[in-house]
């Protein structure tokens, strides 16, 4: 299973960008992660232009950019756990805010990368989103929240509060990796694991009846008896364990499913269930991301970038990263 060490947030120092501070502070809390919060500044913000560009300018000016995210941390921590945390500061200068994100996620290494989505309007989805985009090109997972969601994140005390995860598991090596990150999450918060498979549309020609009819072995049985070995033995001792095979449109029953029983975060892989076969509006994770009830994790592989790689990538981009102030 993975273990998280390593979390990066982005936000625009805005109210509604703040909320996904909420998942992440839970997170490096539960595992004893790291914590980089970070911001993407445009051009004219450095020189004191728009809402954030004064206090930015005067924070780099001075040193004190931690100051400018003190503010939105202690909102969702009291103050003895914010002494204890362990987090430091990033600000960027990136006009495109999606390679910001993926940018400052690979100098820091980062396991998981939590953020929040504005979820785009129908008319604009074909444009994509930020978090679709940072969801493609992330070195990382990435956690998506959103408005409207089903909260596991408690705004006072901050503590998760994680009851049933969902992994769309399609027996790719990208769906294998969500499912590990789900088995992670599920027994650090003692949730219960979902896998769900969805069968192509006309993959059989009867319902779904029982896992093992006497002298029957359709793409439903062969299905089901695969996610039952795709969890090791042992997870049956701290978590609960359900199965579904469905037939349909992978993004509508993993949507539905989610909705019917109640599912607080759906993991998926980056390049499972279609996400690489581009069609005029979106792939089944993009779609996910739009309309999920609940905050979405997009599980893909770690690409370690070694201490030589990394100081030659910001050698090369010597403007890019302007303040990293650790603790």
């Amino acid at each position: 299973m993975n273990k998280i060490q390593r979390i990066l947030c982005p936000t625009s120092l805005s109210i509604e960008s703040d909320e996904a501070l909420r998942y992440a502070l839970g997170l490096a809390r539960a595992y004893g992660a790291r914590l980089t919060v970070c911001y993407a500044a445009a051009k004219h913000e450095l020189m004191g232009g728009g809402p954030n560009g004064d206090a930015l300018a005067y924070a780099l000016a001075n040193g004190r950019v931690r100051e400018l995210f003190e503010g939105s941390l202690l909102k969702y921590l009291p103050p003895v756990a914010f002494l204890n945390l362990d987090w430091h500061a990033v600000v960027v200068d990136e006009e495109d805010v999606g390679e910001a994100i993926t940018g400052t996620a690979a100098a820091e290494s980062a396991d998981l990368i939590v953020m929040r989505s504005r979820r785009r309007p129908h008319r604009a989805a074909l444009l994509g989103s930020t978090a679709e985009l940072v969801c493609r090109k992330a070195p990382c997972p990435v956690l998506v929240t959103h408005p409207d969601e089903r909260e596991w994140s408690e705004e006072k005390s901050g503590k998760l509060r994680l009851k049933r995860v969902l992994v769309a598991y399609d027996f790719s090596d990208y769906s294998e990796l969500a499912l590990n990150y789900a088995l992670s999450l599920a027994q650090e918060h003692q949730a219960e694991l979902h896998l769900l498979h969805v069968l192509p549309e006309g993959s059989v020609n009867e319902p779904e009846l029982t896992w093992y009819p006497m002298g029957k072995d359709t793409a439903y049985h062969r299905a089901a008896r695969r996610l039952q070995r795709a969890v090791p033995e042992e997870t049956h001792l701290w978590c609960g364990i359900k199965h579904a095979v469905v037939e349909g449109q992978p993004y509508r029953e993993i949507l539905n499913y989610a909705d019917k029983h109640e599912i607080d975060l759906i993991s998926l892989g980056a390049h499972g269930a279609g996400f690489g076969l581009r069609t005029l509006f979106g792939s089944n994770v993009d779609r996910v991301l739009r309309q999920a009830l609940c905050p979405v994790l997009v599980a893909r592989p770690l690409k370690p970038t070694l201490p030589q790689q990394s100081e030659l990538e910001l050698n090369a981009r010597p403007s890019m990263l302007l303040s990293a102030q650790p603790v």
